[in-house]
């Protein structure tokens, strides 16, 4: 009984600080609760990868999209629907593809993956806040450009665990010309409906089950900081943002290459 309560408060802390990112940056919070999941509670990369996408299911990121829209930003309906179902596809076949390679390649793959993703985000430019009653969103490459975003997202976060917006977020910025928040807005609502769901099945199965007790810490300690978290974004400006994203992305890159040891 002692074992299982420290789990369940280690797996409240884990989603608490992917909470308050989440609600900061727009991302899933996977790129803290992976990591966090290996060190603290000693779960393979397979296992915290799972777990992570497994307590997004429910939609524990909808008080973040809330304080979102209470600050007056906004995203499009139709691109998100798009995204999601793209999503659909490409979470499965990441989630199988993820399950056939050995641990220890998996993690050291993942900490590369941050490392690049820190580095552009640095170099990534801001896009300038627009006025939307004047320059509505644009429509024309919805599904163009909204289809393979989706995917791409897909794929990465079977891969690694993460929520998919270390690849919206940026690619809605180039491609649609979104604001940092408004990006940081559209990956939440992605995550709204149980789109990890095939993930999370292929995982639970390959790995003979999921440490649940663990997953329901994260999915409450999350749903808790994301509100936190979106207050404070919302109050920030967007290179501010992104500059203390890449910075978090590089450390936790360094937490799981450091457990490579």
């Amino acid at each position: 009984m002692f074992q299982e309560s420290n789990h369940l408060l280690a797996g409240l802390g884990t989603g608490l600080c992917g909470g308050i990112l989440s609600g900061l940056f727009g991302i899933g919070g996977g790129i803290v609760m992976v990591p966090l999941l290996g060190a603290v509670l000693g779960l393979d990369q397979h296992k915290a990868q799972g777990a992570t996408l497994a307590a997004m299911l429910l939609p524990t990121g909808l008080p973040a999209v809330l304080q979102y829209y209470r600050r007056g930003i906004r995203s499009s309906l139709p691109l998100v629907g798009v995204l999601v179902l793209a999503f659909l596809f490409g979470i499965t076949g990441g989630s199988l593809v993820a399950n056939l390679i050995p641990n220890p390649v998996l993690r050291w793959g993942y900490a590369a993956f941050l490392v690049f993703l820190s580095v552009k985000t640095f170099l990534r430019k801001e896009v300038v806040a627009v006025d939307r009653r004047a320059e509505p969103f644009r429509t024309d490459g919805i599904w163009k450009w909204g289809l393979p975003s989706g995917f791409l997202a897909g794929v990465v976060s079977g891969l690694t665990g993460l929520g998919g917006a270390v690849v919206v977020i940026p690619l809605l910025a180039s491609r649609f010309k979104m604001t940092q928040h408004e990006a940081q807005l559209t990956s939440l609502m992605m995550l709204l409906p149980p789109i990890g769901l095939p993930g999370v099945y292929i995982y639970a199965r390959a790995q003979g089950g999921l440490p649940w007790l663990v997953i329901g810490g994260v999915a409450l300690g999350f749903a808790m900081g994301a509100l936190g978290g979106a207050k404070i974004a919302t109050r920030m400006q967007g290179t501010k943002l992104k500059q203390i994203y890449a910075t978090i992305v590089l450390l936790m890159a360094g937490l799981v290459a450091f457990r490579g040891h």
